[in-house]
């Protein structure tokens, strides 16, 4: 006999779930026992249609603690578009992917899909047809709780959601999470704009930026999936400690072919071995840079001297010097890439014989041209008006070559910048050479400049705000016929060169047009903390408005002040304290301190992790670098000297910044303690 259907509301919602599971079972189990024997022309196409049944089994998994739908839209009307068909009154589960049942029918529906988006943006003074919204709550991945917003009724007062709020502050352990049930209405504006421009995102802590760059990948690859998958798409973080942080997100919503990597990553010709002194990563992440380094590589460009003969058969050809200067002048005005002009040049050489040859009578084809460009006379003009430029070769020349550098520099970098440019030991070879982190992006302008980068569909940059000028061109030149979201906070600038205004970076980008959208209303970072932060805003970003929270927890922010021979001690307990509660508990200290509060921890017993290693149940306590803290989260931050953390960069606004970081890393309580006065700022 069939089940009678229950009256109880919650009931019903769980069995739509165990209805949902099971469909969605249903869905990977058809992939699964596809049979592509027959329909594989060669062992090329059996391995791709392999791939691909692969990887959409892997999309099809079924997150046992990760809620397969988050909430319930029940409209007015039919809804227009793609899912149309039905009466008023109809209901759509929303959720991180689709599931259908056998019939093809939506049991839940992709968060990303157009009738999903009033399940962000629909509120009472603009209901968008959506007669109640439903918000489910989990345990462990059992549903149990839901509520309500009816926001076709007048009535109806409106309240925040207890549901939204307890999923917002729901404690941290692992990798980050993704935010896509709770979403906010100036969040999702952002996440499904238009793939077509480059996007800009100011966000101050707590307000998800992160998060948001993460989700518009997710969008973009829903609603542009071919053009995408043709063209590729990069998340670009500041560290390998931040990319572990993030790396579950877009699995997490089935998207599981997104690159992620660091800019040192990118431009990694070279192996970095070296250092470089503030001042000097500061010149050679200038902008001016670019112009020395287009002058290096054509500085090898030489005009000829001698006519070019050519011998075939029985005939000479006389091309005379100055139709070869003609050629190469041609080719210098058109500022064409290095490496496209020296392949031209033979064959221009090639084509200036061929119509000496028609005016004699002859009637040269292609393969003629193809013959005379390879032609032992034309390569040795080539090789003397145009020579191969190796790029790293090129950088070590003019790193290590004062005359040279001079030479290229002229006009654009003063003798003392000269100077500190300069390697302080010359390089004797690409591989023993001490290249430095900034060496390594100027090689990599210097290949651009002979081979142009490939560029790809949709490029993520997140914490933007430490790129210096250059780094910021190694990044647009991977999106140069693609799309970029940019995001960062410019009060979390803690490099000597970082970005002093959005415009100015996205004019180094190569994306001056640009949309710059401010996110400002924090969720993540409790009312009190982010107060007390902002105070530095005044002294390290003027022009910034302070952040506000929605959420205010009272008791989340302490200030202790500890004798500084029982500090160490004080930060070992504080730390015990906060591992008492539920979530993940960070350290952050001056990197200088580091090694010592290691070692107080280990002889307290407190096991810790190291940035960028994932938390679980057992190990819920990181131990983080100030210079690390950027883009991480933790529930609980116990902060040690900030006066120690200024102290450690070179100026106190670097050092103020990097305070801001740490300060804002909290989730749900900061205690903060020091022996040393704290900045005035603070006071």
């Amino acid at each position: 006999m069939p089940a009678t259907p229950t009256t109880d509301p919650l009931q019903r919602e769980r069995d739509h779930l165990a209805a949902s599971r099971a469909a969605l079972r249903a869905m990977r189990e058809d992939v699964e026992s596809l049979d592509i024997r027959d329909v594989t022309g060669t062992w090329v196409t059996a391995l791709v249609l392999q791939n691909q049944i692969e990887a959409r089994i892997a999309a099809l998994a079924d997150l046992s603690h990760t809620p397969l739908f988050f909430g319930r839209l029940d409209y007015l009307h039919a809804v227009s578009g793609e899912l149309s068909e039905g009466s008023g009154g109809e209901s759509f589960y929303i959720g991180r992917r689709h599931v259908h049942d056998a019939d093809g029918d939506p049991m839940v529906i992709d968060w990303r899909a157009p009738v999903s988006q009033p399940f962000y943006r629909a509120s009472r003074t603009e209901p968008l047809d959506v007669e109640r919204r439903r918000r489910f709550g989990y345990t462990g991945g059992e549903l149990t709780a839901y509520e309500d917003e009816h926001l076709s009724d007048p009535a109806e007062d409106e309240t925040s959601s207890a549901l939204l709020a307890a999923e917002i502050e729901k404690p941290r352990v692992g990798p980050m999470r993704d935010i896509v049930a709770t979403i906010q209405p100036e969040q999702d504006e952002i996440v499904r704009a238009d793939i077509s421009g480059t996007l800009c995102v100011q966000g101050a802590p707590g307000t998800g930026k992160t998060a948001v760059g993460l989700h518009r990948v997710a969008y973009l690859l829903y609603a542009h999936r071919e053009r995408l998958a043709r063209t590729g798409t990069l998340v670009i973080g500041p560290n390998n400690a931040f990319l572990s942080y993030i790396e579950q997100v877009l699995p997490a919503l089935g998207e599981l072919d997104v690159a992620q990597a660091t800019v040192q990553q990118l431009v990694g010709h070279v192996e970095v071995r070296g250092e470089d002194s503030p001042e000097a990563a500061r010149l050679k992440g200038d902008a001016r840079m670019a112009e020395v380094l287009r002058r290096a590589v054509r500085s090898g460009i030489a005009l000829p001297t001698e006519p070019c003969v050519v011998v075939r058969g029985s005939r000479r050809w006389r091309v005379p010097v100055h139709e070869l200067v003609g050629i190469i002048e041609e080719l210098k005005d058109r500022e064409i890439r290095y490496g496209a002009a020296a392949e031209a040049l033979p064959q221009r050489i090639a084509h200036a014989v061929l119509l000496k040859m028609e005016q004699a009578g002859e009637a040269p084809d292609d393969r003629v041209q193809d013959a005379v460009a390879r032609n032992a006379a034309v390569k040795a003009v080539v090789r003397q008006c145009w020579p191969a430029v190796d790029p790293a070769k090129l950088v070590l020349r003019l790193l290590s070559e004062p005359e040279f550098l001079a030479d290229c520099a002229e006009g654009v970098l003063s003798a003392e910048e000269q100077s500190a440019v300069l390697w302080p030991k010359r390089g004797r070879s690409v591989k023993t050479a001490r290249w430095t982190a900034a060496d390594a992006v100027l090689v990599d302008e210097a290949t651009d400049l002979v081979r142009r980068t490939a560029s790809l569909g949709h490029v993520v940059l997140d914490e933007a705000q430490d790129l210096s000028p250059m780094q910021y061109r190694a990044v647009g030149r991977r999106c140069t016929t693609g799309s970029a979201t940019v995001l960062g906070d410019l009060a979390q600038g803690t490099t000597p060169w970082a970005t002093a205004s959005w415009p100015e970076a996205l004019h180094h980008l190569g994306k001056p047009a640009a949309h710059i959208e401010e996110l400002t209303k924090g969720f993540r970072v409790p009312e009190e903390v982010i107060a007390y932060a902002s105070r530095l805003l005044p002294s390290i970003a003027p022009g910034l408005n302070p952040a506000s929270s929605v959420r205010a927890a009272p008791g989340s922010l302490t200030i202790r002040q500890v004798d500084g021979e029982e500090r160490t001690e004080a930060v070992v307990e504080a730390c015990r304290r906060a591992l008492e509660r539920e979530g993940s508990t960070g350290l952050i200290a001056a990197d200088a301190r580091v090694p010592l509060l290691a070692e107080a921890l280990a002889q307290a017993g407190l096991a810790h992790l190291a940035p960028g290693t994932e938390t679980s149940a057992e190990a819920r306590l990181t131990l983080v670098p100030a210079s690390l803290a950027k883009g991480l989260e933790y529930d609980y931050v116990v902060l040690d000297e900030p006066a120690a953390v200024v102290a450690g960069e070179p100026d106190e606004r670097t050092g103020l910044r990097r305070l801001y970081v740490a300060l804002t890393r909290a989730v749900s309580g900061l205690e903060v303690l020091h022996a040393e006065p704290l900045p005035e700022q603070l006071r």
